[in-house]
């Protein structure tokens, strides 16, 4: 890809994002009903290319079980409500009341110096009851819980974790037994330097040493996905700021459009496969609203994808309807917000339909299997092969034209 000069000495490649780009249909078309979703990462197979967020609004036991009764999974956060409270449901219940109290004070429409400052007042107070919720510590007895319960209703239990409590809650994650690992971030690299008041974490040594298969992330370059692969992991998550609760890009200044950041990935598990032969799973994280964004992202080069406000749309959802990052209430340098969403279906409504508006927000699966079948491909990996088209040219030209 071309790169724009944008000052003398400093270019950049210009990057897309899912609404930019739309698949291009080819010669033939087939029955919706004939197409294959399933997709298999290490042992575990899957019906749908879906997983739940570890996110404590999305990812709950009960959900988890769901999504795996539907076909797919949900990912539980060692370092969420679930394994910090027994019954976290009445600060759930509160973290709820928060955002609704948010959503009613950014809709006033009151842009005076003395709202503003009220505003203020009131985002400061919820960032810190925030702060004093996940204050409570992580109970090590509480992980293997939740696991156990997933387990024994029948579902692939899925635990994630951050990079930076990795080294100390691994022990008593690997005590539990889930079936897949999740270590996620903001940004994650194959091996974090320090200036020698922490340890490193280096996943390379890490991950080499877990029987579990894990998932590591978020990347979102070429060379970043490419040294996740290298760490033995069997899926890298690729996606930097894109979620709708999430102001990484606004804060930090980093990112990369979805689309380019997954299309670069695949280009990385293809050097990869053809260095090893090892094939490492793209799971695109963030950014997808509708069935039409997790087609586009399976033909960036995606396997599956990784979904966090289109299911807490759902009845089902732990916080009704309340989204927040874990970064929203960083003890230093909160990026990211809390949103209240609307119900709009249960969960099997969300991924498998009947749909009953023309919004996308429903069936997601169907609009998956509705694009592979009028585009012509019968597989995931088929539709990998897809050709996609540049919706909206670039501003800014190469070289000036």
């Amino acid at each position: 890809m071309a790169e724009i000069e944008i000052g003398i000495g400093k270019s950049g490649r210009r990057g897309y994002s899912l609404d930019e780009v739309a698949i291009l249909p080819s010669r033939r078309t087939r029955d919706a009903d004939e197409v294959e979703t399933s997709w298999q990462i290490d042992a575990y197979q899957f019906e749908i290319p879906v997983i739940a967020a570890p996110l404590d609004g999305v990812s709950s036991p009960a959900t988890a079980i769901e999504m795996g009764r539907l076909g797919g999974a949900a990912s539980v956060h060692a370092e969420g409500l679930w394994c910090r409270y027994e019954d976290p449901s009445e600060v759930l219940a509160e973290i709820a009341e928060l955002t609704t109290q948010r959503s009613s004070g950014s809709s006033s429409g009151n842009s005076s110096s003395n709202s503003s400052s009220s505003g203020s007042s009131r985002e400061a107070e919820r960032i810190e009851r925030m702060r004093q919720i996940y204050s409570v510590a992580v109970q090590p007895d509480l992980i293997a819980k939740r696991v156990a319960e997933i387990r024994e209703a029948g579902a692939t239990v899925c635990i994630a974790v951050s990079p930076a409590s990795t080294e100390s809650l691994l022990e008593h994650i690997v005590r539990a037994e889930p079936d897949l690992l999740v270590i996620q971030g903001t940004v994650t690299s194959a091996e974090h330097l320090t200036d020698g008041a922490h340890e490193p974490l280096d996943l390379k040594h890490l991950v080499r040493r877990l029987e579990v298969p894990v998932l590591v992330g978020g990347c979102a370059s070429y060379q970043a996905a490419l040294h996740l692969m290298r760490t033995g992991a069997a899926g890298v998550l690729v996606g930097v700021g894109p979620g709708i609760a999430s102001t990484t890009g606004k804060i930090l200044g980093v990112g990369n459009p979805q689309a380019t950041a997954v299309a670069d990935a695949r280009a990385a598990r293809m050097r990869h496969l053809d260095e090893t032969g090892v094939y490492v799973h793209v799971i695109a994280d963030g950014g997808m609203r509708t069935g039409g964004d997790i087609a586009k992202a399976v033909v960036c080069g995606a396997d599956a994808v990784m979904l966090g406000s289109p299911l807490a749309h759902a009845s089902e959802a732990p916080a009704s309807g309340a989204l927040w990052s874990r970064s929203s209430f960083h003890h230093k340098l909160p990026r990211g917000g809390m949103r209240r969403l609307d119900e709009v279906g249960t969960l099997e409504q969300i991924l498998n339909g009947p749909a009953d508006r023309a919004d996308g927000k429903t069936n997601l699966m169907g609009a998956l299997r509705k694009s592979m079948a009028v585009t012509g491909y019968a597989s995931l990996k088929d539709f990998q092969k897809a050709d996609l088209m540049v919706m909206s040219p670039p501003t800014i030209r190469p070289g000036g034209q």
